[in-house]
């Protein structure tokens, strides 16, 4: 952090920002690739894409789809998503070896 009468955003730092809301501003908001690519029909057969799935978003939609389907109220909630250290079927002691 800046001291007191140091400037929290230098030159570069505001150069790389607009730099970015420049990349931004020409990305396709839903897959991020440029617009000026993505919206010419001639490059329509030049794109691939792929499903791949979070684990960690499929596992809190479980958890709140069960939470709905036994009575609870899904508006406003928010699921925390944490990492277990240790696989469900492994214990302490076949980690330890």
């Amino acid at each position: 952090m800046p001291r007191p009468g140091e400037v929290l955003w230098t030159p570069e730092d505001r150069a790389w920002a607009l730099a970015l809301a420049a990349v931004e501003a020409e990305s396709c908001s839903g897959c991020g690739q440029p617009l000026a690519q993505t919206l010419d029909p001639e490059l329509e057969e030049m794109w691939r894409a792929e499903i791949v799935k979070c684990h960690g978003c499929a596992t809190a939609a479980r958890q709140v789809d069960g939470w709905q389907h036994g009575g609870g109220d899904a508006r406003g909630a928010q699921v925390r998503v944490i990492r277990r250290e240790n696989l469900p079927w492994q214990t302490a002691s076949s980690t330890s070896s």
